[in-house]
């Protein structure tokens, strides 16, 4: 069967772009996040989580952190989806990482995200363009969480949205990390994500529509946390 491409009035390109827009949040785009724990691989190592008790916590401060630190980002680059905003929030968030083992997986997933979004989203051209002159820079690290407001912003998607979409796959990511480190069955995960989807609301409103210069870190023993994972004689995750 040919996939026919012709011309699409305004409505049906708005449906178009609604696809495009579940799919950024599709398991299966290949982004690479299922390869981070965010922490969470060392904090059980570590003993600090015994049980799905202890994950609901876990889980909820690193949602707060990401609301704090990387959603400011996110808008940002939402509200401004060009070159220009992209590289420069780039640069801050990459001083603004201290730890070693955070900001590699930010840069993994973030150059994954770019390629895969240039690659299959062609409704919008600028992203292939501006991934190309970025990559011969040398200045540009491709932090995830701007280069997800850019897609974001590219493809249609609002703010508040995008800043949600945001959390609900960092929601996402860890708790798929606790099934595979056998903390928690896959029934359990779904209802703990179900239940701490009023907490990830809370935190959402909380934190949305604020600029990079507000982005701030609330959960410091977290970031302390994962940067021990280097130091894991034996890991399953990337970070």
């Amino acid at each position: 069967m040919e996939i026919e491409k012709g011309s699409h009035g305004p409505a049906s390109r708005d449906s178009l772009l609604q696809w495009s827009q579940w799919q950024l949040l599709d398991s299966i785009l290949p982004t690479g996040g299922f390869a981070h724990s965010l922490g969470l691989e060392a904090a059980f190592q570590a003993h600090m989580i015994s049980g799905p008790e202890d994950l609901q916590t876990y889980v909820l401060h690193v949602l707060e952190n990401t609301g704090s630190l990387l959603l400011p980002f996110v808008y940002s680059a939402n509200m401004s989806p060009n070159l220009e905003t992209w590289h420069k929030l780039d640069r801050i968030l990459d001083a603004t990482l201290t730890n070693e083992v955070v900001r590699k997986a930010s840069m993994a997933q973030g150059s994954a995200l770019m390629r895969v979004a240039a690659t299959v989203f062609t409704e919008a051209p600028s992203l292939e363009m501006m991934r190309i002159s970025s990559l011969g820079s040398g200045t540009v690290a491709f932090h995830h969480a701007p280069i997800f407001g850019l897609v974001c912003g590219l493809l249609g998607m609002d703010t508040g949205i995008s800043q949600r979409a945001y959390m609900y796959i960092t929601m996402r990511d860890v708790i798929s990390a606790a099934t595979r480190l056998n903390i928690i069955g896959p029934l359990g995960a779904a209802k703990l994500q179900h239940d701490i989807a009023i907490a990830a609301e809370d935190m959402s409103k909380k934190w949305m529509n604020r600029t990079f210069e507000e982005a701030c870190q609330t959960a410091p023993l977290l970031d302390t946390v994962q940067g021990c994972h280097a130091y894991l004689f034996s890991r399953l995750f990337c970070s």
